[in-house]
């Protein structure tokens, strides 16, 4: 009875770590699956070497040091997970084709919950989501694994250098160094632009615009859908390439390609800090929505300026705990879930 306290007793020690465990190795991997296999292989390697666990550092420091080794090793192959605009030019809607890449070439969506623990101070709140955003995680990716693990820990987890040094086994200087030179790639990226400005929670006009969006993607109204998107706006469709620029290529290619989209229906969900929906379309054949794609909208100065639909839907659906399906109701409207 007594060990089997222990041992209880150990694994409610470890599963408290999950959330913020899952959120560092996300962001080192830009996968949600991924980033859920690491944290397991970490909790596996953690139970089975507890009893060798000292106590010369915190439980918390030990867990992150087996969950950096376990990303470092993840990473070693090579490959960087990336948004469609971060490997080709915009297509032209006169072009555009739909040719898919394999899964481990894109950026993932993940659900807030999964990777944002909860935590009291507002500051701390803001940065976590901050740091999970689409535009951040794409500028994660284009750092080297061990940069990327020095600036997650130093800038968002708050880190000290001699904290990091330990962790990764080398020098404050070696730390610092990284860090500068990750700073730097970061902020090239940042003066790109893209990133968005999404308030948390969102102020009053966030909420007007994404009322007025559901309003007209739903009524699939192009006209009221172009006077919410920035001049510049982008629209992605992992697992595919293509990904559009601006509003008459984006509405062209909805009413066009895409056209079998009107009369859809938006679930609100959060996806990486960010306002997302859950999109079913009509079901011709047995009536009701089926899922079509997790959207996650970045926004700035009132405007939608990112429109990222990610279609792999037997993934993402279970992964955010969203329905197979949405029934119609005999009066001919839906049921929302």
């Amino acid at each position: 009875m007594g060990e089997d306290t222990a041992t209880a007793g150990i694994d409610a020690a470890l599963e408290k770590h999950r959330t913020e465990l899952t959120g560092y190795c996300y962001r080192m991997l830009g996968s949600s699956f991924e980033a859920e296999d690491a944290v397991q292989d970490t909790l596996v390697r953690a139970w089975r070497g507890h009893e060798r666990f000292e106590g010369r550092s915190s439980l918390r420091s030990w867990l992150y040091r087996i969950a950096t080794n376990v990303c470092l090793d993840m990473l070693a192959a090579g490959g960087k997970r990336a948004r469609p605009m971060d490997l080709t030019d915009a297509t032209p809607l006169a072009r555009a084709a739909l040719s898919p890449r394999p899964d481990h070439t894109w950026l993932e969506p993940v659900p807030d919950a999964r990777v944002l623990p909860a935590v009291a101070d507002p500051a701390e709140a803001a940065v976590a989501k901050e740091s999970i955003r689409l535009a951040f995680m794409a500028a994660l990716q284009r750092l080297p694994p061990r940069q990327r693990a020095v600036l997650i820990l130093r800038e968002v987890l708050a880190w000290r250098a001699s904290e990091v040094a330990e962790l990764l086994d080398t020098s404050v200087a070696s730390v610092n160094s990284a860090l500068q030179r990750a700073r730097a790639t970061l902020a090239e990226r940042a003066a790109a632009g893209g990133a968005g400005e999404v308030s948390d929670p969102l102020d009053e006009e966030q909420q007007r615009l994404l009322e007025r969006y559901v309003k007209a993607f739903e009524g699939y109204d192009m006209a009221a859908l172009t006077a919410l998107l920035h001049e510049d706006a982008v629209m992605t469709m992992p697992p595919f390439d293509l990904w559009l620029r601006g509003p008459a290529d984006i509405t062209g290619f909805m009413s066009t390609i895409g056209a079998s989209c009107a009369a859809s229906r938006l679930v609100p969900v959060r996806a990486n800090g960010l306002p997302a929906f859950a999109h079913y379309k009509p079901d011709p054949d047995s009536g009701g929505f089926s899922p079509w794609a997790v959207q996650v909208l970045e926004l700035s100065a009132g405007r939608i300026t990112g429109f990222h639909c990610f279609l792999d839907t037997p993934r993402w659906f279970p992964l955010f705990g969203l329905p197979l399906r949405l029934e119609a109701e005999p009066d001919g409207g839906e049921e929302r879930e």
